[in-house]
This record gives C-alpha cells, sequence and structure tokens, in this order.
C-alpha cells in the first residue's frame, strides 16, 4: 500500500521538527515529503513534492497559510490540506474552510489524534476542532437581534487580509510599511490593493480610503476589522 506523502508548512522550526519526528515514529503509512517555512515555499514546493496532505500553519511571513490554500487549490484543486494552528480565529477558519481546505485543528491535539486525523483526511473526511466547529456553529445560528449591523456589500465581499490592508492604509501606512507590518512581500500588498479597488469600485488610494472612512462614520465598530 501506497504511503501518505505529506508536505509540512509552518515558520516554526522546532513545532515542525517535532511534528515530522512524531509523524516518523509514529505512521509507518506515512512520509514527510517536504517542509516548507512559509505560504510561498509550499506553493513552490507542491510543483516537486507531489504531497497527498499538505499540514499548513495559518499565520506565517511572506505568505500566510490561507494566500496559500488559495493558491495552491486554485492550480490542484484535489488536492488536501489541514490547517493545524493555535489560532480559533472565525474569519481565519471561515476563509481556509471556504478556499477548499479540507481540515481545521488546534497545534494542541495529542499525537496519535494528529495520526489518526491524516488517515481520516486520507480516506476523504472533513475534519474540524471541536472548539472551532462550536464557533462556526454559534456564528451561524446568532440570532439576529444580537448580531452586529450589516455591513455594506463592498466590505463583505473584502477577504480577511484585504479588510487588513485597507485598515492600513486607512491609518495611511504605505506599501512599503503594510508589507512589513503583515510580513509579506511588498508586491502582495500591491496586488491585494488592486484587488480591493476592483471589490469597492474605485480607482485610486484615496477613493477606496474615503469610502472606508465613511462606513467607519456611520458604524461604531473598526469597519475594516475582522
Amino acid at each position: 500500500m501506497d504511503r501518505i506523502r505529506l508536505l509540512l508548512v509552518d515558520d516554526q522550526a522546532l513545532f515542525v521538527e517535532s511534528l515530522r519526528t512524531v509523524i516518523e515514529h509514529s505512521a509507518d503509512d506515512m512520509e514527510v515529503v517536504g517542509i516548507a517555512r512559509n505560504g510561498a515555499e509550499a506553493v513552490a514546493a507542491m510543483a516537486t513534492a507531489r504531497a497527498d496532505i499538505i499540514i499548513m500553519d495559518v499565520r506565517m511571513p511572506v505568505m500566510d497559510g490561507v494566500e496559500a490554500t488559495r493558491a495552491i487549490m486554485r492550480s490542484c484543486p484535489a488536492c488536501k490540506i489541514m490547517m493545524l494552528t493555535t489560532f480559533e480565529d472565525d474569519e481565519y477558519v471561515k476563509e481556509a474552510l471556504e478556499l477548499g481546505a479540507a481540515g481545521y485543528l488546534l497545534k494542541d491535539i495529542p499525537p496519535v489524534e494528529l495520526v489518526a486525523s491524516i488517515r481520516a483526511l486520507a480516506g476523504g473526511a472533513f475534519l474540524i476542532a471541536p472548539s472551532v466547529a462550536r464557533g462556526l456553529i454559534k456564528r451561524a445560528y446568532l440570532k439576529p437581534e444580537f448580531a452586529s449591523p450589516k455591513e455594506p456589500e463592498w466590505l463583505q465581499d473584502l477577504s480577511r487580509r484585504e479588510r487588513e490592508i485597507l485598515g492600513h492604509m486607512v491609518e495611511g501606512l504605505s506599501n512599503k510599511e503594510v508589507a512589513s507590518e503583515l510580513c509579506i512581500a511588498e508586491q502582495t500588498v500591491r496586488n491585494h490593493i488592486s484587488t480591493i479597488y476592483d471589490k469597492l469600485g474605485v480607482a485610486d488610494r484615496a477613493a477606496a480610503v474615503r469610502m472606508a472612512r465613511e462606513m467607519h462614520t456611520g458604524n461604531s465598530r473598526n469597519p475594516t476589522g475582522p
């Protein structure tokens, strides 16, 4: 029987090497075929690694796990990606799953359960950590009278990363400063801003910032926050 080929993606060297050790010593039916330190490396590695499953961290420099998932699923819709993270953030979960991630587990999962989860994922299962699932259900069934004020359509269309970048634009940060703040490439920031312009239907930075500020004027919450 062919072994399950894994690509491990995490910027924390100690964690990813420990994960590799756990897998290699606990699962004869699995093989770690590559390690990437950020999302950009993961996208590049998939060209040669031929991994069956990608174990992906969420928050990483250069390119985060959600953006890497977007890029990988675009070129390989059949790929299986398991998000493995310390964060239960609803926006990360929602966006990752919408992009096609097949699992979202937390890093405090016991090793034996992680190995079992990888096998289940390889067999076609869809996995979400119980605490994460509770958050999604609570959000989905939140009573209207307690729900947040309705956002304008243009804001709903923005991804989590695009909201972050628009928020920094409102603060007056340059593209270079935004890139430094979010630990991503400046070209990636420019690409996101171009997408923001398209979604807002504006032609320049000033118009985008003006829309965001107008939204903020009528809403006590930060309009570009999650």
